[in-house]
């Protein structure tokens, strides 16, 4: 169990920040074959798992420090972060990430989480409480491409196809991209047939930490339209503009 001290910790906000698709109703979060439930600021897990949920959580961090550097003068990022205080940029799998991100593409998040689900259930490990891992290279290589639509992935079938057979044939090493500079791994991720800018800057943010990426989707770019004159200010947030995007992401679509 973990007794969660930062301020900036919130499993609600977390789970609707639409960075992991594994965050359930009831508090359980699923990752790399194990499994937690976060109760407020308890994270109710096994101790051997203990110093796992702290890293995933990214609980080292001061995410107090992010906040205290926001430009006072940018009122709506400042209303952004003071809305979504509980969020911080969690450390994934970036094997799930690349999947769940290529199956993301124009998707609502309820839409996608029902997807990854029907995966995990067809090709992942039973896990306690009737849950499922998400399924390993090898396991989701087993996955037909008439599977794969019949599990709702649509135009993406093909893209997570090919993507699956190229990680668990080896032919793309997900492992050797950690050493990669951050424009260095973009562009290794989209080099994979489906994965554009948007969804290379979510696994380079969200499954190796590049806390610097900074993905546009519909809602950033409406954002920086509405709020910026069409350019944010990406330069007074230097190697950590993916918290800024988070707490931006979330502002607006939940306030």
């Amino acid at each position: 169990m973990i007794k969660v001290k930062a301020k900036e910790f919130d499993f609600v906000q977390l789970k609707d920040s639409g960075q992991a698709f594994r965050m359930m109703d009831d508090g359980v979060c699923i990752a790399m074959n194990k499994l937690c439930r976060v109760q407020g600021k308890i994270i109710e897990c096994p101790d051997k798992d203990n110093e796992f949920w702290a890293n995933y959580f990214d609980l080292k961090t001061n995410y107090g420090h992010f906040i205290d550097a926001i430009d006072k003068k940018d009122k709506f990022l400042s209303k952004a972060a003071d809305f979504g205080y509980g969020i911080r940029i969690l450390r994934q799998d970036p094997w799930e990430m690349l999947i769940t991100y290529i199956i993301s593409q124009r998707r609502s998040i309820p839409s996608i989480k029902t997807c990854v689900e029907r995966l995990c259930k067809s090709y992942g490990k039973k896990l306690t409480g009737g849950y499922y891992s998400f399924p390993s290279p090898k396991e989701l290589s087993k996955a037909t491409m008439d599977e794969l639509l019949a599990a709702g992935l649509g135009y993406r079938a093909e893209y997570v196809y090919l993507a699956t057979k190229a990680v668990a044939s080896g032919e793309f090493r997900l492992e050797d991209l950690h050493n990669l500079n951050y424009e260095e791994l973009v562009e290794s991720l989209k080099s994979l047939r489906g994965v554009g800018d948007k969804v290379a800057n979510c696994v380079a943010l969200f499954g190796y930490h590049r806390i610097e990426a900074f993905p546009i989707d519909v809602w950033i770019a409406r954002t920086v339209d509405q709020h910026y004159g069409g350019h944010f200010p990406l330069e007074k947030y230097e190697g950590f503009a993916g918290v800024m995007q988070q707490y931006m992401f979330y502002f607006a679509r939940k306030a």
